[in-house]
């Protein structure tokens, strides 16, 4: 259990961390920030305290429209920035459409994490994920292993959930890694795909994992347009969890992650979605893995996007 774990932005997924952070018990105080009036933070953290009977947990809360609340946190989870909603034509934005907004809250979040709890590690979920951990990157000054982006995690959570239910068994025999950029490029990587341990091929079609694999690359998109109003948000924030798990309790998980690359993959100074070892100093080592041709070309194609919007946020941001 940690001291103190910061949360900023109180919607959806917001809600969703502090409820699970008290109910888990993964810290003896919990912070929330939203910017929101009157005082949507302390209304939510009011909320779930005056739940805590019920459940029987016990938490203190620090909440408000100031990063001040985050002080002394050892671990901030980053929600802030304006989701997809469907626009009046039906369509969707893409996470890249939000990028020049978003990109002046996160220069925001970023000042206030380094006024406040400059030793923190950050797992930042905010969209477009790969473009918004990149440019906290360049306002933290933080090395890689204290600032993380949560997107791996959900993608393959999502692939292993649509592999379990084509296949007819429990999700707990399915392990699948997503990896590349946290958009329409990233990558299923069918031959780390296991069922009980098994190539997945022995239980799913390759016509049936194609359709899966194309399903998991627009699993956003699609509860994007089942909700209307907003986007996912219980699994993001249980993935976020998993990963917050993992360097709370040192359990040294290897789990896909955004993670600042250092010359693995051929790449260097980008955040891209790769399997990382998580552990109490955060992100303590990246896996590079044996992939087929195609899984490769795809990957390297995944990195260009990234390395395409990581150039249009400098752009924007001036810093180029």
């Amino acid at each position: 259990m940690l001291s103190k774990i910061g949360v900023i932005g109180g919607g959806m997924i917001g809600g969703v961390l502090v409820q699970e952070i008290s109910r888990r018990r993964l810290a003896r105080r919990v912070a929330l920030m939203d910017v929101m009036p009157p005082e949507l933070a302390k209304g939510k953290c009011l909320d779930i305290a005056e739940g805590s009977p019920v459940l029987g947990f016990d938490a203190g809360y620090d909440a408000g429209r100031s990063y001040d609340v985050l002080e002394g946190a050892e671990v901030v989870i980053n929600t802030a920035g304006v989701p997809r909603k469907p626009k009046p034509d039906g369509t969707l934005p893409t996470r890249e459409e939000l990028l020049k907004i978003n990109l002046g809250i996160t220069d925001q979040v970023g000042a206030g994490i380094k006024k406040y709890c400059p030793d923190a590690i950050v797992i930042s979920i905010a969209n477009p994920l790969d473009a918004i951990v990149y440019r906290l990157k360049q306002v933290l000054g933080a090395g890689r292993e204290r600032l993380v982006g949560m997107a791996g995690v959900l993608d393959s959570a999502r692939y292993r959930y649509f592999v379990a239910e084509a296949a007819g068994v429990s999700v707990e025999n399915v392990e699948a890694l997503v990896l590349g950029g946290h958009g329409d490029t990233m990558v299923p990587i069918r031959s780390a795909c296991r069922v009980a341990g098994l190539p997945v091929e022995l239980f799913v079609e390759p016509d049936v994992l194609d359709g899966i694999e194309a399903r998991t690359r627009s699993a956003g998109g699609e509860v994007v347009k089942l909700i209307g109003t907003g986007s996912a948000f219980v699994s993001p924030a249980w993935s976020a969890l998993e990963m917050a798990e993992a360097i709370i309790y040192d359990k040294k998980k290897v789990m896909p992650v955004s993670a600042l690359l250092e010359g693995e993959y051929g790449v260097e100074g980008l955040y891209v979605g790769v399997p990382a070892l998580l552990g109490s100093n955060g992100v303590e080592k990246v896996l590079e893995i044996p992939l087929t041709d195609d899984e490769r070309a795809q990957l390297d194609r995944s990195i260009d996007a990234v390395r395409n919007t990581a150039r249009e946020v400098e752009s924007i941001a001036g810093t180029s």
